[in-house]
């Protein structure tokens, strides 16, 4: 009698990558946090294209995993899937990125209304130990690291006030905030906001709710005055980036 002869096993390939759901959960999320983390901090910039292979192979899942995770990012609008073509970082319209500061205009404005009537010496002291943190970023001129701290001050404040709605809220705007500096900002600048940080901190301890909240406002000016709200400016990014990334070192 002839015997059946042994069939070889497939090898696994990168599409063959399960992990068991509750495992799942914890890689979409590690891969989420990677991402929006690199577009915070400028390391992935308005435009750049994510590489779904590279991300499967990093963080050992399959593409039905790793796309699982660009859609949630897609939903926060950190990132955009064009047809045909991939995901890429989002790249905020001039429309929206007014709308982004207008939202976070009227959210810090009630969260510093918040923080007035909830807030401790204690954390006082915490948002003390923020911008001290800030100022010796700023000394130390690391870019990178600023970028990072960029939202840090507010979102603690958002925290203090104690609406994790609102936290929730402005935690987003500020995130699509950074691809709006990152795509329309006209120049570098040397300062984290510091300065106003400090400010509105007095203004708070001393009671002066309309006074930090006046502060805030000229923060937020400040902000939104480093951009250059035009189709031209974004335009001008884009091919700034793709000379640096083409001229010979």
């Amino acid at each position: 009698m002839k015997r059946a002869s042994k069939q070889p096993v497939a090898e696994p390939t990168p599409l063959s990558r399960e992990v068991p759901d509750g495992a799942a959960d914890d890689v979409v999320d590690r891969i989420c946090a990677t991402l929006a983390d690199a577009i915070a901090e400028g390391a992935l910039k308005p435009g750049v294209k994510i590489m779904e292979d590279a991300l499967g192979d990093h963080f050992g899942v399959s593409r039905t995993v790793v796309r699982g995770a660009l859609g949630m990012l897609q939903r926060e609008h950190l990132l955009e899937r064009k047809k045909n073509r991939g995901t890429f970082v989002a790249e905020p319209t001039v429309e929206d990125a007014k709308n982004l500061f207008e939202a976070r205009r009227a959210l810090e404005n009630v969260v510093l209304g918040h923080v007035f009537e909830r807030a401790t010496a204690a954390d006082f002291n915490r948002l003390d130990e923020i911008v001290a943190g800030e100022q010796r970023i700023h000394d130390a001129m690391d870019e990178a690291a600023k970028n990072k701290l960029s939202g840090q001050f507010h979102l603690e404040l958002a925290r203090i006030g104690g609406n994790g709605v609102l936290t929730e809220l402005l935690a987003k705007v500020v995130a699509r905030i950074s691809l709006v500096m990152a795509l329309y900002k006209m120049e570098a600048h040397d300062d984290c906001g510091t300065d106003y940080h400090h400010a509105i901190i007095v203004d708070l301890r001393r009671r002066d709710l309309a006074a930090a909240r006046a502060r805030m406002s000229e923060h937020l000016a400040d902000i939104e005055g480093r951009v250059m709200l035009t189709p031209a400016q974004g335009d001008r990014h884009t091919f700034v980036s793709i000379l640096k990334a083409f001229t010979p070192a």
